[in-house]
């Protein structure tokens, strides 16, 4: 706060000098427009109706025409004017006497004429040497104040001009001064002010970087402003509920993996071994409740299976072999594994495969749990008759494979959330999904964990696309 207060500070110093010089130099140029130009444009006038009274009143005393007699007078009263305005315009002393002597003048001027046209009046002509001389003496010294009036107009001007200058001068070189240390202060604040923010947020930044591992120590120790160290007192409380989720997650595996897993495990052992005779014959109705037995199981041990794949992915704990290999057999032996639900659902399975598909840098186990997640989905929501096509081809990013299906296709709205967890799309003409919703999900960490990419393509009642690639 101090710091930008300086900087404020001297910023509105600058701005209060520079509109104080502005508001100098305003006044300056108002005063030349209005005081100096204006008597440059007096003086022209004057000069000029001199000349003109000169002309008409000679013209007069010789014709005796009562046209120039009125032109005479009309450049008289012109004359008078400007004189007025000038006189009330004059600022300096200089000015002053000009226009005194221009006064007098002119009153003899005017006195000589009139004496000349009175006489001219009233006698026949008669030599005029004597007015000529006088009139044209007295004519040039008004001539001659009216072009020192002048000078001393422009020799104002051109001093004005000189003290912009100089005040200028000095502006420009305070204003440069000025930006400078402004410049070097803004600098300077910025970099403590920076260096008091990056420094902890860096901290920060590495300690979530080591919660993204998976270390939830709860040491983060900050001296910064009070915002950021209370947020560091927060970051290291959720640290230390981080720890206990950790451990009532590594808890909950290992309850599942014993209290679920291996239970499950017997069951289906039984049952196999119940339909295989052993413990006594069963009888029709008991066999088919055994195989209805054996399917919800393995359904509930595939359910568990899921829950755990996709939590210890989303932990990060799920360990992936990565082997070059080809994806050619995984897909075939991902197809074969849903030909009797095709077969009996009479769906045309097709696949497109290039011969040379490059080879890449996968997990086996993880690609075909995808691949098995992908079809089995594409199968299951194709109608009777329908088409279910696996493609595999060369791409630009990589190695792309597409299922495309011809079944009832995703709302618009689901397809930005369709790879989240738990997310069941409602579809027409079929049922809801009756599996956990964590299908997609898991797909989709496996594609990641790969370095690629998926995506769908789809449309109300015209079928979806699947689609994912891997970095070849």
């Amino acid at each position: 706060m101090m710091g930008y207060l300086a900087i404020f500070i001297l910023v509105a110093g600058v701005s209060v000098y520079v509109i104080f010089k502005l508001h100098q130099l305003n006044s300056e140029t108002r005063h030349v427009l209005r005081t100096d130009h204006r008597i440059l444009d007096s003086k022209e006038k004057m000069a000029a109706s001199i000349l003109s009274q000169l002309q008409n009143g000679r013209k007069y005393v010789v014709t005796k025409d009562p046209l120039f007699y009125e032109q005479f007078l009309s450049a008289k009263e012109l004359f008078n004017q400007a004189f007025s305005e000038v006189f009330f315009m004059a600022d300096t002393l200089e000015k002053k006497d000009s226009l005194k002597r221009i006064e007098m003048a002119y009153r003899r001027y005017l006195s000589l004429m009139e004496e000349e046209i009175e006489k001219a009046r009233l006698h026949p002509p008669t030599p005029r040497r004597y007015y000529e001389m006088e009139i044209k003496k007295t004519a040039d010294s008004i001539l001659g104040e009216l072009e020192k009036l002048e000078i001393h107009a422009r020799h104002d001007i051109r001093h004005r001009m000189k003290k912009w200058e100089g005040a200028g001068a000095k502006a420009r070189t305070l204003a440069i001064f000025m930006s400078l240390i402004i410049m070097l202060l803004v600098i300077s604040t910025s970099l403590l002010i920076t260096r008091s923010i990056t420094k902890p947020f860096t901290l920060l930044m590495n300690k979530t970087k080591e919660i993204s591992r998976g270390a939830f120590n709860s040491d983060l120790e900050i001296s910064s402003p009070p915002e950021i160290s209370e947020l560091a007192r927060h970051f290291n409380a959720m640290c230390r509920q981080l720890n206990i989720v950790d451990k009532m997650k590594s808890d909950f595996f290992s309850t599942m993996s014993h209290e679920l897993r291996t239970p499950l495990a017997s069951i289906k052992e039984g049952i196999s071994l119940l339909k295989d005779g052993i413990g006594g014959i069963s009888a029709d109705k008991q066999a088919k409740l055994l195989n209805i037995l054996t399917m919800e199981t393995n359904r509930l041990i595939g359910h568990v299976n899921s829950f755990l794949d996709l939590s210890k992915m989303e932990a990060g704990m799920m360990t992936y072999r990565f082997e070059q290999g080809s994806l050619h057999p995984l897909i075939k032996k991902a197809m074969m594994e849903v030909v009797p639900l095709v077969e009996a659902k009479k769906i045309k399975f097709e696949a497109t495969m290039t011969e040379e598909l490059p080879m890449i840098k996968m997990d086996d186990e993880r690609i075909l749990q995808a691949l098995r997640n992908l079809i089995g989905n594409a199968v299951k929501f194709t109608p009777e008759g329908g088409r279910v096509r696996i493609s595999a081809r060369p791409g630009v990013q990589g190695l792309e494979v597409s299922v495309a299906d011809t079944g009832p296709g995703i709302p618009k709205e689901d397809i930005p959330t369709i790879f989240e967890k738990f997310h069941q799309v409602s579809v027409r003409h079929s049922e809801r999904t009756n599996g956990t919703g964590l299908g997609l999900a898991i797909v989709k960490h496996i594609i990641t964990a790969h370095r690629g990419r998926v995506w769908v393509e789809s449309e109300t009642g015209r079928g979806s696309t699947f689609s994912f690639v891997l970095p070849a």
